[in-house]
């Protein structure tokens, strides 16, 4: 019998460029109910709860059918909220970390990810794409990876890695995708790890767990990368999308 697989979407009110984003609803739906939908439509996902401090978040997710774990408002980051969801539920032989904030997040995309973490031991396990504009590998919101011979992660940063000094090395720049998996015993480690410096600088949490030496299995994965929503015009563009009929049925 397969382990369950347990989605923890962390939501909060309070961002800072888009204040109150979960519960925007141009759509007909707020922006929490179009990712719990997504992440709902997964072959491989048995479980799913919305992990909030907020208790409007909370009422509108037990409005549309949600599971909620409320949880402190003392958590420093999603990953800690979701640690914390995660350890009222034992039984999850696997944890995803979803953000709230990804209304167009690929179904498919989190089975492979699952599925690489049947087939790899890694503690923690994210996903990459190729990217589609090779310009857009000079954007440091952009987050790049390098990978092992294994296809684990060498390295995240903000820069466009690696420097090509041989133009025709047959290496691809590849896009990370903020989704996690965790093992539960592992997402209980790095809840409690200290920042790093190399994590400081970047502001990419991930690489605590690298600078700690724990490996991140990294599923590469064909589709484009699904827009995260962090300002009032990225709300406005997937609005657009919506209405236009890209939004599917989530």
């Amino acid at each position: 019998m397969r382990d369950r697989v347990l989605a923890v979407i962390p939501a909060r009110y309070g961002a800072q460029r888009l204040p109150g984003k979960p519960l925007l609803r141009e759509t007909g739906r707020t922006l929490i109910e179009h990712g719990w939908r997504r992440v709902k439509a997964s072959r491989r996902i048995d479980d799913v709860v919305v992990a909030t401090d907020d208790a409007r978040i909370r009422a509108e997710a037990l409005a549309f059918g949600a599971e909620v774990a409320m949880t402190s408002p003392a958590c420093r980051s999603g990953t800690d909220r979701v640690a914390e969801a995660a350890a009222a539920r034992p039984g999850a032989g696997l944890v995803l970390n979803v953000q709230g904030d990804e209304p167009e997040v690929d179904p498919g995309a989190l089975d492979r990810l699952v599925e690489r973490m049947e087939r790899d031991d890694a503690p923690m396990g994210t996903i990459a794409c190729p990217f589609r504009d090779a310009a857009a590998a000079s954007d440091p919101n952009r987050v790049k990876v390098v990978l092992d011979r294994r296809g684990r992660a060498l390295y995240f940063s903000r820069a466009n890695i690696p420097f090509r000094r041989d133009p025709a090395a047959g290496v691809a720049t590849l896009l990370h995708v903020g989704v996690y998996a965790f093992r539960p015993r592992f997402l209980e480690t790095f809840a409690r790890l200290p920042s790093t410096d190399l994590e400081i600088a970047e502001k990419l949490e991930q690489l605590r767990a690298l600078e700690h030496g724990h490996p991140i299995a990294v599923e590469v994965v064909d589709t484009p990368p699904w827009p995260g929503i962090d300002t009032p015009e990225d709300y406005a563009a997937f609005v657009a999308r919506w209405r236009a009929g890209a939004g599917g049925s989530a």
